[in-house]
């Protein structure tokens, strides 16, 4: 058996990522627009990709068919890799940057904003190298590996007057949306228990030979200084949220169990699995899993007068669900192309980003996930203030 990539997981079960985009009015976080709305003719933002990785991949692909942003530079340091998004995206070599000479982006005035796809490790960097250069900037989730961290992007970026996004794509997915409004409106009557799970396996774990070099770029989800952790910050991170934003609530409390590692090899620095409970001020509890090691893509919450469910619910769709009375079925959308077009909208219009999406979201969930990962280590019911 061949050692399976999270990205070929992906490639097979992701379908909605290159899926047509289906124009739709969406509630909740999206402003209300008209069916027929004329196509966008005004100014567009220019958007420097920082990191070419897979996830740069589909970034590109929601840019390219984007209303409000152009990709219109690149930071990189592969030159093989340059030399091929110049050629496909028709980059002008003065937007073509690696990360040694990258603060002279600063000068560069065909560069309104700048996307952070980085490992998680570097984020910090980043954010804050742009955000004294004068850009916007947008940072893949999680937003960093510490707390420390997040407090000073968030102060690099007020101090620059720039305005900082976080990647929570999700929260423009009309499914995910409708989940949103289904548990906060309690159209169900109050939501009681939710369950959340996403996991990939990611390698074949009957292979007991096979030694992972953690410092490979490649493998940089299994080195801790790049990644910060395991599939906690990078899938469960979604489980987290989609609790949050349901009930429309922060947890309290937190319990939290390592799962069994069947590579000791390869997850030395970081878990292969984790479960953790979240406890809620109404009385609600989050049951959430996550993991590299097997399969699993589920969201299901229980309210006083019936539940809702999605599956497949927290990757990239397309989404399938119903509630205790109906199917949930809407349209697929781009969701990079979306969250993008939404977030540049905001920022053309020189409108404060939605507190949903920013710095101070972000924090909020490296809050927690440092919770989960201290009630594992010690075993005990871990309070959040």
């Amino acid at each position: 058996m061949k050692n399976i990539s999270r990205r070929s997981f992906v490639n097979k079960f992701g379908l909605g990522v290159g899926a047509t985009v289906v124009m739709t009015t969406l509630p909740s976080y999206i402003t209300q627009s008209e069916k027929f709305q004329k196509p966008y003719t005004g100014k567009k933002l220019n958007i420097a990709l920082c990191g070419l990785g897979n996830y740069a991949a589909m970034l590109a692909a929601g840019i390219e068919v984007s209303e409000y942003c152009n990709l219109a530079g690149i930071v990189t340091g592969t030159p093989e890799k340059a030399v091929k998004w110049k050629k496909q995206y028709n980059i002008p070599e003065k937007n073509i940057y690696n990360y040694q000479n990258f603060d002279e982006i600063i000068n560069n005035k065909d560069i309104d904003l700048v996307y952070v796809v980085l490992p998680n490790g570097l984020h910090k960097e980043f954010v804050i190298r742009a955000a004294k250069a004068g850009k916007n900037v947008i940072t893949e989730k999680p937003m960093a590996i510490s707390v420390a961290d997040c407090e000073e992007m968030i102060k690099a970026c007020n101090d620059n007057k720039v305005q900082l996004a976080i990647g929570y794509r999700l929260h423009y997915e009309p499914t995910h949306l409708e989940i949103k409004r289904l548990g906060q409106e309690k159209v169900f009557g109050q939501v009681r228990f939710i369950e959340a799970s996403l996991g990939y396996k990611t390698y074949d774990t009957l292979d007991k030979k096979t030694i992972v070099d953690k410092n490979d770029r490649n493998e940089w989800r299994l080195n801790k200084k790049l990644s910060g952790g395991g599939p906690l910050m990078d899938l469960g991170i979604y489980c987290i949220q989609a609790s949050r934003y349901v009930l429309g609530e922060e947890p309290i409390a937190i319990t939290a169990q390592f799962g069994t590692v069947n590579d000791k090899n390869r997850f030395s620095e970081t878990e292969e699995s984790i479960s953790w409970q979240m406890e809620f001020p109404s009385g609600a509890v989050a049951n959430c899993n996550t993991s590299c090691g097997y399969n699993i893509d589920r969201f299901y919450a229980s309210a006083d007068e019936g539940s809702f469910e999605l599956s497949p619910a927290l990757s990239y769709g397309p989404f399938e669900g119903k509630t205790s009375e109906k199917e949930l079925k809407f349209p697929v959308i781009n969701q990079q192309q979306t969250q993008i077009d939404e977030i540049c909208k905001v920022l053309l219009e020189n409108k404060k980003l939605p507190n949903h999406i920013t710095g101070e979201e972000g924090l909020k969930d490296i809050k927690i996930i440092n919770a989960i990962y201290k009630s594992a280590n010690t075993g005990k019911k871990i309070s959040i203030l």
